[in-house]
């Protein structure tokens, strides 16, 4: 007896015990702060760099402009005999434009190129992704959700005649389908518009243009029609301005960057479904993202986009330089070439397929990765996209319940007895198993049409990429992750790089080659955070020289036969003849493509050569830091560097 009251004593001195401490626990709980702590960028920020009173020095060796590049000049201004265009054209020209953001910004520079060679009335055209059955605001039309009409027009009062929209008398019979509709592919040639549309246009008046594939005229055109690819670079680099808007939020974006008192680097990773889709990266990926891309695929080879096998080795596609480097590889890149890790990296980028798994070790290595929603609030965000009207719910709703005479009609119905059990109740499908882009993956074998969420978030992104296309073209520095893939469609690097090349060609554009950084990274696949000291300086060397010349020509060779707008040299540039010239670059055909750039004018000149002279302290060092290494020869290094690596010893990854 004795031994069990005992026993009760201890369980009751126990259970008040463990009463008294979960008591505590509640109170300490309910005084303290109930809000959980988020990440913030802008904290973040502020805490590694908390004093910005004294003017920041700069690294020049990773900040500092390309001295050999210094001399090109933007000069898009007609230098010929440029008449203005007549009232009396030969007829209209509209077009509807298919595609995202890249697309639209190629297509309507060639549209407007066009209208001028087949003196034709232009009007604006059509943006598909955001006109109003995308459900976008009431407050915009078409081409207005994006770009400024006004300044649009007027800017290009003395190249084209541009309306809002056709005239009355038209209208109907354009809803009727009476004019010709062609759909040009991006490589059409000049002789095809004036042998085959043009006659149509004299005789209709009106014709319509359908455009998907980022363009509707061939990249380069014949040396006599060099005012028209100046013609382009007006459009793309001073009449397409984005509306007041979305300028105005970019330019505090930008502020609020540079309030830091730091230089900050852009970086787009590239990584698009679609591409990745063309080129056959899916084995680059995991899960479901793979899965995505081969369903892509699949529909681009019956659509005869894509004339390759569904499955390829995606390896092999990546050592070829034919996908994107992983975020992962950028970071390790930058790290190699002495960014520290407080760097201020703005990620550009609607969308990054693969989602936020893939740029875990890149903020990893960069704490300071920024995007738009980390340096804009929600209601500047909303405020941009204006107001919508709601979307319908899509909640879930259980199947309605039978009533009692219709369960005793199927029982009637259910055959003689003895009948089987019924089959047990469906499991209820929940509201966030049916939410996600990737929800029918688990169902069907085709993807489903987008729904009115998708198109409208379709328009929304046009928003957020013209905001990081304005901090990227700003950026100190730029880091493509996935340009020139060769599938022949603009893509977003190669717009930001050529207009940042038309503007300040020795702004701090790297450009890398894709294969021989796949090259690099192999060597040191298994020791990627710890390389070897030879390996560091292959990447410095590698990216330092795709800063200056020697890059800057390797890419236009690549990338010019398919996108004008990424490198518009030597059209749209002069080069002020007091500083050094440069040999000349010729193409297959024989056409110079760099270094045979006009003379700037005088008033350019002069104002040049004060800012060079005022800009001497600046080492040439900055210009091609190509590192400490003994030359190799040969053209292609990459071949050597095994054994050159397999010969260093181990080093402090800090040097």
């Amino acid at each position: 007896m004795v031994f069990k009251s005992k026993i009760k004593w201890v369980a009751l001195l126990v259970l008040t015990l463990s009463l008294g401490s979960m008591v505590a626990h509640l109170s300490m709980t309910k005084f303290s702060s109930m809000n959980l702590i988020q990440y913030s960028a802008k904290d973040a920020l502020s805490h590694d760099f908390p004093n910005i009173v004294s003017p920041v020095i700069r690294n020049k060796r990773l900040w500092g402009t390309v001295r050999s590049l210094e001399s090109l000049q933007p000069y898009a201004n007609p230098r010929n005999s440029y008449p203005v265009p007549n009232e009396n054209t030969n007829g209209f020209i509209f077009a509807k434009i298919f595609g995202g953001f890249e697309k639209i910004r190629s297509s309507i520079c060639d549209l407007v190129t066009i209208s001028r060679l087949l003196n034709a009335t232009l009007v604006i055209p059509e943006i598909q992704e955001s006109t109003r059955s995308k459900q976008i605001s009431y407050k915009f039309k078409s081409f207005s959700y994006l770009y400024d009409e006004e300044q649009f027009i007027a800017s290009l009062k003395n190249d084209v005649n541009i309306v809002k929209s056709l005239p009355e008398h038209l209208k109907a019979a354009r809803r009727s389908n009476e004019f010709p509709i062609f759909k040009p592919k991006n490589s059409a040639s000049p002789n095809f518009y004036i042998k085959e549309i043009l006659p149509n246009l004299k005789k209709a008046k009106v014709v319509g243009l359908i455009i998907t594939e980022g363009g509707c005229l061939q990249s380069i055109l014949p040396p006599s029609m060099s005012e028209f690819q100046r013609l382009r670079c007006r459009v793309a680099f001073h009449a397409l301005q984005f509306r007041s808007e979305i300028q105005t939020l970019g330019r505090q974006m930008v502020e609020r960057l540079r309030a830091w008192g730091q230089p900050f680097l852009s970086y787009h990773p590239g990584l698009v479904r679609d591409t990745l889709a063309y080129h056959g990266c899916a084995e680059l990926f995991q899960d479901v993202h793979t899965e995505l891309i081969q369903y892509r695929r699949a529909h681009m080879i019956r659509q005869g986009i894509v004339s390759d096998e569904l499955n390829v080795d995606s390896h092999l596609q990546r050592e070829n330089g034919s996908c994107p480097l992983m975020p992962e590889e950028v970071g390790l890149l930058l790290r190699a070439m002495g960014y520290p890790s407080k760097t201020i990296i703005y990620l550009a980028g609607s969308q990054t397929f693969g989602g936020q798994r893939l740029l875990i070790p890149l903020r990893a290595m960069f704490a300071n990765l920024v995007d738009r929603t980390s340096l804009c609030s929600k209601t500047e965000l909303s405020d941009l996209v204006g107001p919508e009207t709601p979307l319908p719910s899509d909640i879930f709703q259980l199947p309605r319940p039978k009533s009692e005479s219709e369960i005793k009609e199927e029982w009637s119905r259910a055959g003689p007895r003895p009948r089987p059990l019924p089959p047990p109740p469906e499991r209820r499908i929940y509201p966030h198993e049916k939410e996600g882009w990737y929800g029918w993956i688990t169902e069907t074998d085709k993807e489903p049409n987008p729904s009115p969420r998708d198109l409208r978030m379709q328009a929304h992104r046009l928003l957020w990429d013209a905001l990081d296309y304005i901090i990227s073209v700003e950026a100190d520095a730029f880091f493509p992750g996935f340009n020139n893939d060769g599938s022949g469609w603009p893509d977003f690097s190669g717009l930001v790089m050529g207009q940042r090349l038309y503007e300040r060609a020795s702004s701090r554009t790297y450009r890398p080659d894709r294969k021989t950084i796949a090259a690099l990274f192999d060597i040191t696949r298994g020791n990627m955070y710890h390389p070897k000291h030879d390996w560091t300086l292959s990447v410095k060397e590698h990216l330092n020289k795709s800063l200056s010349e020697e890059g800057l020509i390797r890419q236009l060779l690549l990338s010019k036969p398919n996108s004008f707008l990424s490198h518009p040299l030597p059209e749209c540039s002069c080069r002020i003849s007091s500083l050094e010239l440069t040999k000349q670059t010729e193409g297959k055909d024989g056409r110079v493509l760099y270094g045979d750039e006009h003379e700037c004018p005088i008033w350019m000149q002069s104002a040049e050569a004060v800012g060079v002279r005022n800009d001497d302290v600046e080492s040439a060092e900055d210009d091609n830091d190509v590192v400490e290494q003994q030359e190799r020869n040969g053209p292609d290094f990459t071949t050597s560097l095994t054994s050159t690596i397999d010969h260093d010893e181990e080093w402090d990854p800090n040097d």
